[in-house]
């Protein structure tokens, strides 16, 4: 082969790599995007007038007496960027108007139902309210929500799904895909298969697969050991 003819090759295929590149960045950039979040009830506990998010769910934590508890229903991915509720993490404001009894603790516990925006379609999220719950002295958070807000609902992996009956259907459903279930109640949903979502992030939202782009990125850098050979013959 001549030095002309050489060049031409490697011009040629060059030009094809070129091409297969662009269209793997093109597909690249249609990809579906990963899921924004998970809808679900999110567990808080009061520490020093603030919100904290707690580390155990409600069916094992066990606030002692004058703490207050908070319960948040939300769109987020994980603890980092949960929506805290939006009263204060306070005691007096709900307790002060039910006596103490002895063999019994208050827990103040605070309900924020979240906004429209996070409401499940066709539900209304109520108003955030506020109740005492007096409960025996061993009582979990989980109880003490029990004996104020019922009723509610659980998955059968013990995952809070709605507290008052909000909201009507769904459980930590991701908005764009799916769930882990958290089998102490805690309502921190992560990512692994869910029923009833909003039906995006399935796997078939449109975008190229995972077959599809590997295979192009294949023929890429096959493309591009065939430059880099020619290239080689030439020098």
């Amino acid at each position: 082969m001549t030095r002309a003819a050489a060049a031409r090759g490697v011009v040629t295929r060059g030009g094809a790599v070129a091409a297969l590149a662009a269209v793997l960045l093109t597909l690249l950039g249609t990809a579906p995007a990963q899921a924004s979040g998970y809808r679900y009830w999110s567990f808080w506990q009061g520490s020093g007038g603030q919100w904290a998010y707690a580390t155990q769910g409600p069916a094992t934590a066990r606030p002692g007496d004058g703490e207050a508890v908070g319960f948040r229903f939300a769109v987020s991915a994980d603890s980092s960027d949960a929506a805290k509720p939006r009263a204060a993490a306070g005691f007096a404001a709900v307790c002060d108007g039910t006596p103490a009894k002895d063999g019994t603790k208050r827990v103040a516990v605070v309900l924020d139902f979240g906004t429209a925006a996070d409401a499940p379609k066709g539900e209304t999220p109520p108003a955030a309210r506020s109740a005492c719950a007096q409960v025996g002295e061993d009582a979990t958070a989980g109880e003490a929500l029990a004996a104020v807000a019922k009723p509610l609902r659980y998955d059968s992996s013990a995952l809070l799904c709605a507290i008052a009956g909000y909201p009507r259907t769904g459980c930590g459903e991701q908005v764009g895909g799916a769930r882990k279930d958290s089998p102490d109640g805690s309502a921190q949903p992560g990512p692994a298969a869910s029923e009833g979502s909003d039906g995006a992030g399935s796997g078939d939202g449109g975008g190229p697969s995972a077959g599809l782009i590997g295979g192009i990125a294949a023929v890429v850098v096959l493309g591009a050991a065939a430059v880099w050979q020619a290239r080689r013959r030439r020098g």
